[in-house]
Parts: C-alpha cells; sequence; structure tokens
C-alpha cells in the first residue's frame, strides 16, 4: 500500500533523482566552459597586460622614473586626472537630473531622450570629437558667439572637460535610474504629510538612498575619462603642458619609438585604473548589501 501511494499519479513525470547523492546540475560542462573562459581571459586581457608589465621591468629604476616624472608627463597627469574628476562631478548633478526626469515624469518625446542618452556609447569616440570642435570652436556654430566675448570652449583645457561630460553623462544616468525606479514613493509621501518640505524630503529621503548609485556612477564616469582619447584629441588642442593628456603622451612616445617610456607611463595609468576597478566593485557591493538591506 505505501508503495502505490509513493508511485507517481498516471501521466505526471517522476521527480528528479540526485546522482550520486548531489544535486544534478542545470548546465552541464562546467569544467569545459570554465576552462574556455579563463582560456579566453588569458588571451585577451591577461597576457597583453603582463607583456606591458614585462616591458616595464626591463627599465632600471631610474629610467622608470624618468619616464613617468618629467615635466610634460606630470603637466598630462594633472590634466588629465583634474579634468576627469571635474567631468564626474558635472555628471553626478545633471545625471541625476536627467534620471530623475526620466524616471518621475511623462512627457512627449521621452523614449527618444531616453535613447539619446545612450549616443555617447554608440557614437564613435572620433566622431564625438568631431562633432563637438565645430560647434565650440572659434568659427564653429556655437563658439562664434562664444569667443567675442572672451569665452573660448576649444583647444584648452575646458575643451577636455566638455568631451568628457559627454562621454560620461550615460554612466551616471544608467547607474541612478534604475534606483529611481525601484525608491519607495511611499517613504516620500509619509515624509510630506509629515510637515517635511521638498528640499528636506529630498536631502533627508531620496539621497541617502541614492547615494550608493550616484558614487557608483561617478566612479564609472571617472575611470572611463581617465583613458579616454579619441573625442579629446580633436578638441584639446594637445599643445604640451597646457591641453595634452596622458594618452596622446603614450602615442607620442609610441610614434618616437620609445617604447620604454610609453610603457612606464602606461604601466601608471593601468595601477590606478585597477585601484579605481577595486572602488568601483566595493561600491557595487555596498550598494547591493544596501538594498539587501532594505
Amino acid at each position: 500500500m505505501s508503495g502505490a501511494l509513493a508511485a507517481p499519479l498516471p501521466g505526471t513525470a517522476a521527480a528528479p533523482s540526485s546522482s550520486r547523492g548531489g544535486a544534478r546540475k542545470v548546465l552541464p560542462g562546467f569544467r569545459l566552459t570554465l576552462g574556455y573562459t579563463l582560456f579566453y581571459l588569458c588571451l585577451i586581457v591577461l597576457i597583453p597586460l603582463s607583456a606591458l608589465v614585462l616591458r616595464t621591468f626591463a627599465l632600471t629604476w631610474d629610467q622608470f622614473w624618468a619616464a613617468i616624472s618629467s615635466p610634460r608627463v606630470l603637466a598630462a597627469y594633472r590634466l588629465t586626472f583634474g579634468a576627469s574628476f571635474l567631468a564626474a562631478l558635472v555628471n553626478v548633478v545633471f545625471g541625476l537630473l536627467v534620471a530623475w526626469v526620466l524616471v518621475r515624469y511623462t512627457f512627449p518625446g521621452k523614449r527618444i531622450v531616453d535613447a539619446l542618452v545612450d549616443l555617447p556609447f554608440a557614437l564613435p569616440t572620433a566622431v564625438a570629437g568631431i562633432s563637438l570642435t565645430a560647434l565650440l570652436a572659434g568659427n564653429g556654430w556655437i563658439g562664434q558667439y562664444l569667443e567675442p566675448l572672451g569665452i573660448k570652449l576649444a583647444f584648452n583645457p575646458n575643451g577636455v572637460v566638455i568631451a568628457l561630460i559627454f562621454i560620461g553623462l550615460p554612466f551616471v544616468v544608467r547607474t541612478v535610474q534604475p534606483v529611481l525606479e525601484e525608491s519607495e514613493k511611499e517613504l516620500e509621501e509619509a515624509a510630506m504629510c509629515l510637515g517635511a518640505t521638498r528640499l528636506q524630503t529630498f536631502t533627508k529621503v531620496i539621497l541617502p538612498s541614492m547615494a550608493p548609485a550616484l558614487i557608483t556612477g561617478f566612479a564609472m564616469a571617472f575611470a572611463r575619462a581617465i583613458g579616454e582619447y579619441g573625442s579629446v584629441i580633436f578638441i584639446a588642442g594637445n599643445m604640451p603642458m597646457v591641453s595634452e593628456i596622458v594618452p596622446l603622451i603614450i602615442i607620442g612616445k609610441l610614434e618616437q619609438y620609445d617604447y620604454g617610456g610609453a610603457t612606464a607611463v602606461a604601466a601608471v595609468m593601468l595601477f590606478f585604473s585597477f585601484v579605481l576597478l577595486l572602488v568601483i566593485n566595493a561600491l557595487q557591493g555596498w550598494q547591493r548589501r544596501r538594498a539587501g538591506g532594505r
């Protein structure tokens, strides 16, 4: 009788039994896929980076220090990191505004605006640089009206910042937008019912919940701007000690067959890129923990 009760009903499938006491894998071939993944990552990422590091180790310490600490390279570091930091700060403010409008309001052409946010992702960076130069140069559509007023936005550090703002905006918008969509509007309504002003509701209720996403978006925009090349070289002017970025320094050293100097400067940028990558991963983990805690 017990055996009859334990038998599956007609027309139903029996529950899958575990094999050798362990749970069955949904996707077979774990070892094969893991091996392929590691091989692909080594081929595409680790081997080129290892070549860069080994080439740098071929230099003596004096040669390495001379390559990364010359006045021209230091000026490029200051411009690259300073402009990237400023552009990321601007993108935090305006990226939040764009994400807020896209999430909280409905208006004609909203889908078009939402698609335009991703345009810097799809647009070749060289095309972006040429377009910005055509707009902001002294004879450009906008620059021709600003330059007589003493406002020069092209062929100087201002152009570098504008180009980095253009390519970094989507990182902030796309990081903040999902958080706004999942935010609990009931908390905002409760705060307003308790007498909070709009500013107090934003600073005390909305902003704290978005802070991890804003910081993550800032870090991603900053990391993206540090390595930008195509959109900057057309609008920067590329004047040594004034508007020359680090990627252009590396390209110049390669054109002069100074491979050691190029790899030394590139190794410094690689170090900062790894640091930023760790920071971004830590911030994303913090954001997930906060979301899980709520």
